[in-house]
């Protein structure tokens, strides 16, 4: 089987190329954006809960509008949203070179990171449904690693970039830099033409709105997954106080920062490389929790580390766990999910992430900000191991899990819950 596999069958479709190199610029102009926004907003402010509130401001968004986001992007063109939303993160981009130019108020600046995170609320569902109508899908686990692979070529480069663009220039030439990122995507969108997969959803009734809620609470592998990403991430948010670590307690300023922020990705794009040119995983459910596991004590590590390069190898062996959870959680979400729902599942991992991500940031940004970062951070990873356990404990499906090549939307339609309707009709 090793020998048939195909570790480019993906990249041979001109769409997904397309998907996926506009996906990889918009990525890009993000982190790009958020290295400068976080030491602007840091040296201005010299305060770790501004760090904070930057996370919370982006997160409160995806919160209420998700689930919206993800029935309209069941019900109309993703293309088209996709495109949307990047022109919205150009706009900003174009809005901070004015703030940072002029040294206008904070409070603007979070303003613009609180439309940041309706445009996040918006692409985010349309982007990840529209990738099962650019490749065939028997390919989708393919297709998903080489997501993976290209997003952290992003989060290794956009940091790293960021800081050295800081290091030479100001913020203001790297929102520019930003902004150019999102035009590209939007034109690498325009050739895509999406295959038609199922029925569109037409019913708008509130029911409708939370069917992708209901379906991931029945499908136990996908809610396990979700839930063990969302605490595990939320617990162990050391990224969000890396300019804490890199002005003041490791001490090697901005350009620091940028391969602070990127060694996570160097480590996640390494793993994304192994997993890519090797067969799906075998056991799936087992592999997420081990690198749950590895990604706390990792963490735990950077938090006690004052080397500067013991910090970037322990950062690079955190984004390598992290990788593995990436993988496995997306491949899971869509080979498990009808198309016509794919809209709605995907705004259901949208806060599921973001609420580790962002809010996770904003834990971050307040318990540093009271106990200190390095508390913050040790206790993050010491939380993260405790939340593997728990996982492993409630939900045993997940250790039992077979391969991912083999999972189909049936799969676990036949598990029926307390009321005794199948999944299907529970949603």
């Amino acid at each position: 089987m090793a020998k048939d596999h195909d570790a480019y069958a993906a990249l041979r479709f001109r769409d997904y190329r397309c998907l996926l190199s506009g996906s990889i610029l918009a990525a890009l102009g993000a982190e790009v954006l958020h290295v400068a926004v976080s030491w602007e907003l840091y040296l201005r402010t010299n305060s770790a809960s501004i760090l904070g509130y930057a996370g919370l401001v982006q997160f409160l968004p995806i919160l209420l509008l998700a689930l919206p986001a993800g029935a309209i992007a069941d019900r109309f063109n993703r293309k088209h949203l996709c495109q949307l939303a990047q022109a919205t993160w150009m706009l900003i981009a174009g809005s901070l070179v004015y703030l940072s130019h002029t040294e206008g108020p904070v409070w603007l600046i979070l303003c613009l990171l609180l439309v940041a995170g309706i445009a996040r609320a918006f692409n985010a569902p349309a982007r990840v449904a529209l990738l099962p109508q650019v490749v065939p899908l028997e390919l989708l686990p393919n297709a998903i690693t080489w997501n993976s692979t290209g997003w952290q070529i992003a989060n290794i480069s956009g940091p790293a970039l960021g800081g050295i663009i800081l290091g030479l220039a100001n913020p203001l030439s790297a929102y520019c830099f930003s902004a150019i990122c999102f035009f590209s995507c939007i034109l690498l969108l325009v050739p895509i033409r999406p295959m038609q997969r199922g029925q569109r959803e037409s019913d708008r009734s509130l029911s409708a709105l939370f069917a992708g809620v209901r379906f991931v609470w029945h499908t136990k592998p996908l809610f396990a997954a979700l839930t063990l990403d969302l605490f595990a991430v939320l617990f162990g948010g050391a990224t969000a106080l890396l300019p804490i670590f890199a002005r003041d307690i490791l001490k090697v300023g901005p350009s620091g920062l940028g391969w602070l922020r990127a060694a996570p990705a160097v480590g996640a794009l390494a793993m994304a490389l192994l997993l890519a040119h090797l067969p799906p995983l075998r056991q799936p459910g087992k592999m997420l929790l081990v690198a749950v596991a590895g990604f706390g004590l990792a963490t735990i590590g950077f938090g006690l580390s004052t080397s500067f390069w013991l910090s970037l190898l322990l950062l690079g062996l955190l984004g390598a766990m992290d990788n593995i959870s990436v993988v496995v959680r997306g491949t899971l979400m869509q080979v498990l999910t009808p198309n016509e729902m794919r809209g709605r599942v995907a705004a259901v991992n949208t806060v599921f992430i973001s609420s580790s991500n962002e809010l996770g940031a904003f834990e971050s940004g307040m318990t540093a900000h009271w106990f200190g970062p390095i508390l913050s951070v040790v206790g993050g990873g010491v939380g993260t191991l405790i939340v593997a356990f728990l996982v492993l404990r409630s939900f045993p499906v997940l250790w039992t899990l077979g391969p991912l090549h083999t999972l189909t939307p049936e799969t676990f339609s036949s598990q029926r819950n307390q009321s005794g309707k199948t999944v299907a009709e529970a949603v």
